[in-house]
């Protein structure tokens, strides 16, 4: 081969690896979690909710009236008749006790709920991107460990087929035929492992790339990967700690509920249920009367005669009396308190829920240890040993050719498993780290 072409071929090797994106795991939650639309979402509804706020605590416009009052229909003169005038008035509404200000107080409130729900979304986004991250990872790793094994049993089909064509050794048609059909199941798994793969790329694609992202120029957006580009993962498993290890042999329940009592999450419906409260309060106020102020002027022409007739001038105030209230302020009142006591609960079951969780993933991680354990220190050793000696037993006429590839398929599994475990204790890590979050 030609120097020219060689160089031709370093060149484009380069270029196939340049098109393609390696995704890290940590900068694959930096992107998704900058890009996350829920998170757009959640800014824009903050800031109409602070809008509200100062809208809400404002009075309602005055009313202004303009009349012509006893006007004579027989000749449409304004000086005929003493009672005839034109009347300019304007009215000002104000609401029962402090209900604007409680307004204000919840909608302001009500803002403040939005930074711990994008908080918890963040942590929600890195694991699921994490979860995807791990299982495009896996299939990764597993077709590489069976592309591994697909070579040693071409080698071992050549070795039967030329042991068996040169009539020596106890080598059969029948491994022959064994030696191809395990080839083959070994094509279908990897065929089905790398649809998997092609399935957890595109999923881990629609978190991180920016394709709808270019109508929030005004926003923080971080540039992400187009759908289009050639992805893969980085072909080193992560090592993710445990933030509060100490947390994982905890036996009391009361100080892991006050643990989660500082998660993003839980602050959020904290702050929810003094929305509620504040609600309370509000119904309280409709006990109270609503009252109005109104002034009128009237203008009135000269008589005939010439006299000057005076003007008018009305001023006057409304209020309304709360004296029916036993369907409607002792209601409102009652429901109220029925959803302030509702978000209550909400928390008290989210709490319920997180801690149930937290517990279940703790005795998954700790069987994924000891599992892991298991398989580095004995079987995984065991099964190459095993593996080895049905070889070495088969070249030296003393062994089964089927035996040597069932330890061969059994080796492969076992690595596939230990692979699976490595993997799902990675996931869980991310899982138990999601609810040590404190704001």
């Amino acid at each position: 081969m030609s120097l020219k072409k060689i160089l031709l071929l370093t060149l484009m090797s380069i270029n196939a690896v340049n098109a393609q994106s390696v995704l890290s795991l940590e900068k694959t939650i930096s992107i998704a979690q900058h890009n996350d639309l829920w998170l757009i979402k959640n800014r824009y509804q903050q800031k109409a909710t602070e809008s509200l706020s100062v809208s809400v605590g404002q009075l309602a416009d005055p009313k202004v009236s303009l009349a012509f009052l006893n006007f004579p229909t027989d000749t449409f003169s304004f000086g005929q008749e003493p009672m005839t005038q034109l009347k300019i008035g304007v009215s000002q509404m104000f609401p029962r006790g402090d209900t604007l200000d409680l307004k204000r107080e919840q909608l302001e409130i009500k803002s403040d709920i939005f930074p711990f729900q994008r908080l918890n979304r963040s942590e929600q986004v890195k694991v699921i991107v994490s979860k995807l991250w791990l299982e495009a990872y896996k299939a990764q790793e597993s077709i590489a460990l069976i592309e591994m094994n697909r070579s040693l049993f071409e080698q071992l089909s050549e070795v039967a087929e030329s042991s068996y064509s040169s009539a020596l050794g106890r080598t059969s048609q029948q491994d022959i035929v064994r030696a191809q059909l395990e080839l083959t199941r070994l094509e279908d798994r990897l065929t089905m492992i790398k649809q998997k793969y092609d399935a957890s790329i595109q999923n881990l694609s629609g978190w991180i790339n920016d394709y709808f992202l270019q109508n929030y120029q005004d926003l923080d957006v971080v540039s992400g990967l187009n759908i289009s580009q050639n992805l893969r993962v980085d072909n080193q498993l992560p090592d993710l700690k445990i933030t509060k290890a100490n947390f994982l042999t905890l036996a009391d329940d009361i100080k892991i509920f006050e643990l989660f009592k500082k998660h993003p999450a839980i602050v959020a419906l904290q702050q929810k249920r003094l929305v509620s409260e504040k609600g309370i309060d509000l119904a309280k106020q409709k006990y109270k009367p609503g009252w109005g102020v109104n002034a009128s002027y009237g203008y009135r022409g000269e008589a005939r005669s010439g006299i000057n007739r005076p003007d008018f001038l009305t001023l006057g105030v409304t209020f309304d009396v709360p004296l029916f209230t036993k369907n409607r302020q002792d209601k409102q009142l009652q429901a109220a308190v029925a959803q302030t006591d509702a978000v209550e609960t909400e928390e008290l079951f989210l709490l319920r829920q997180m801690l149930a969780s937290f517990k279940s993933n703790i005795t998954q991680l700790n069987r994924l240890n000891e599992r892991q354990k298991l398989y580095q220190q004995t079987l995984l050793p065991q099964m190459n040993e095993q593996a080895e000696a049905s070889l070495s037993a088969y070249t030296n006429d003393t062994g089964d050719f089927a035996e040597v590839v069932r330890s061969r398929i059994a080796e492969l599994n076992a690595r596939i498993d230990a692979l699976n475990i490595a993997v799902d204790k990675q996931k869980i890590i991310a899982q138990i780290n999601y609810f040590f979050k404190q704001v």
